[in-house]
């Protein structure tokens, strides 16, 4: 036998010996019950792939991890690029570990339209947090998902949950509608902001700001700090152009420095007091149920959109369809309704 033949053989073994000690839905659960890391993440690696196989044992790890921790507080984090996010979850996240408590991060990173690569480079910003033993980071690739959340976000929540986390931050990549989506899976959402960004007199893209909880100008610091002021002071104002929140919450702005830590302090007791509130009106109960169903109905929506796609029908008539619409041959419209009839007729 050759040498070729030799290393060949080596690496088939190796490979087999790899399939073989993948662990199974019931030991990935035991391990993220018992706070292993290295099992959560491989847990998530699997949600989060797209693999047909992959998908029941999903969903068997999910099912299983469900309602495990009930207790926990889900921190939305947005605010445009360069605005210090990275920045100030790791000393949110070093306060709350120092405190006891034990942080889960996941953070979305933007994939290039183009390569569909993603540098994930937050662990490298987060140096002194992806060392803590009371902190799990997670960084995601968006993908192609709603602006920039990655597809499993949701789901991972719940095995960080089950893991034993009491803080679960989810970062958002901070363009597009990815803070709809985040708002949307989280207990308190947060806005950072910069002074002198041009936002405090435009009502800052309207949206964003009803949605926020509590609104922090970051940067707080130095020849910034008198301007960081007159931003609270704008802000302040601009918030009361809003309707109450249904909770009757009333937005708060703060302005904290994530380089010198002061402010961060009182951010934490804002969002403790706005979580004490809400779990003894029942809202903080109502909330996470209507998120549940707004998953669900979401889930079923891209389910249903997967396996119209995948029907072969469908792709067969899909480039003929497109080709008619782009010559000006048929309206998008009818095109449409066109390739909804083949789909039905498909399934017959």
């Amino acid at each position: 036998m050759s040498r070729t033949d030799n290393i060949g053989d080596k690496s088939a073994s190796d490979l087999k010996s790899r399939r073989l000690n993948t662990p199974t839905v019931e030991e990935l659960v035991k391990g993220i019950r018992v706070g292993n890391q290295s099992l959560l993440a491989r847990a998530i690696t699997l949600v989060e792939s797209t693999h047909p196989e992959h998908r029941e044992k999903a969903y068997g790890i999910i099912e299983k991890c469900l309602a495990l921790n009930g207790e926990t507080l889900r921190v939305g984090i947005t605010g445009v690029p360069g605005v210090g996010k990275s920045t100030f979850i790791e000393r949110f996240g070093t306060m709350l570990t120092a405190m006891g408590k034990k942080v889960a991060v996941l953070a979305v990173d933007p994939s290039s339209s183009v390569s569909k690569g993603s540098i994930l480079g937050d662990k490298t910003r987060m140096q002194q947090l992806v060392n803590d033993p009371k902190a799990f980071i997670r960084p995601s690739p968006s993908g192609t998902s709603l602006g920039g959340v990655a597809r499993k976000t949701r789901e991972s929540i719940i095995l960080c949950e089950a893991a034993g986390y009491d803080v679960i931050l989810v970062e958002t990549v901070g363009v597009g509608q990815s803070e709809t989506a985040v708002h949307s899976m989280v207990d308190f959402f947060l806005l950072l902001k910069l002074s002198g960004a041009g936002d405090e007199l435009q009502g800052i893209k309207r949206g964003i700001v009803e949605m926020a909880d509590a609104i922090v100008i970051n940067k707080a610091e130095g020849e910034n700090l008198k301007r960081a002021k007159q931003a609270k002071s704008e802000f302040d104002k601009a918030l009361h152009l809003y309707p109450p929140k249904e909770n009757n919450w009333v937005p708060r702005v703060l302005t904290c420095s994530s380089i010198e830590g002061t402010g961060i302090p009182e951010i934490w007791e804002m969002i403790e007091e706005y979580a004490d509130k809400n779990r003894g009106s029942g809202h903080f109960a109502q909330k996470r149920k209507d998120q549940n169903r707004f998953w669900f109905q979401q889930t079923a929506e891209t389910l249903l959109k997967a396996q119209f796609y995948e029907q072969k029908s469908v792709k067969k008539a899909m480039d003929r369809l497109e080709k008619a619409v782009e010559e000006l041959k048929i309206s998008p419209f009818r095109a449409a309704e066109e390739l909804l009839d083949t789909y039905r007729k498909g399934m017959k």
